[in-house]
């Protein structure tokens, strides 16, 4: 049986220099009936497990380290067995959420993970966070983007980690150049498409957003 992507919402907070806001997360979880992945383990690690149900997991992946991201990612990990994978950038920002747990193994730039015969490339896109990636599943035409590019824009830069120009770079040589069909799952939100965010760029650049 061919990959399917699956989706749910778990909310909680996110907290960063000092202020916290309540927030609502992308989960997306990627396999088929005997096997998946899940793309960031946010806030409810109960309600993960219940859609994964009784499928291997056989990895938690983290876009980055923000704790709204990985905040349910350890407790995920222990319950399924799964491990916890993350890039080595944002080990910084793993270790203000959970000092005492370290993620299992790397993400590379280019490295690829495989699931239900489906192959997810990791695309190292830092600017929300050093260590953000994104995963392309070029047989699925999806791109999971995490913070790194929403329907609209870039994710925020205005925080400790972050840097405006990077991710703009990020998003231009990484992501726009992807092809036009493929649907963006991101990380808060709706989702889109590569074809309906490559036009903006510019005004993004222009207004610093």
């Amino acid at each position: 049986m061919a990959a399917r992507i699956e989706h749910l919402v778990t909310s909680g907070t996110f907290s960063l220099d000092g202020g916290t806001w309540d927030v609502d997360n992308n989960v997306w979880i990627v396999g088929d009936d005997s096997e998946a992945i899940v793309i960031d383990a946010a806030h409810d690690a109960e309600a993960i497990a219940r859609a994964v149900g009784d499928r291997r997991l056989a990895a938690i992946v983290c876009t980055h380290a923000h704790n709204d991201h990985i905040g349910a990612a350890p407790e995920l990990a222990a319950h399924t067995g799964a491990p916890v994978l993350l890039h080595p950038d944002d080990l910084p920002l793993w270790k203000q959420t959970h000092p005492d747990r370290t993620p299992d193994a790397e993400l590379t730039d280019g490295q690829g993970l495989t699931v239900a015969g489906t192959e997810l490339t990791v695309l190292h896109t830092p600017g929300h966070a050093p260590g953000a990636v994104c995963l392309y599943a070029p047989a699925l035409s999806a791109l999971f983007s995490g913070d790194t590019l929403f329907a609209g824009g870039p994710g925020a830069t205005g925080r400790s980690y972050s840097h405006f120009p990077t991710i703009v770079e990020s998003i231009r040589d990484r992501l726009l150049t992807l092809p036009g069909g493929t649907v963006v799952h991101t990380g808060h939100g709706e989702t889109t498409t590569v074809a309906a965010e490559a036009p903006h760029l510019q005004e993004w650049i222009d207004r610093g957003f």
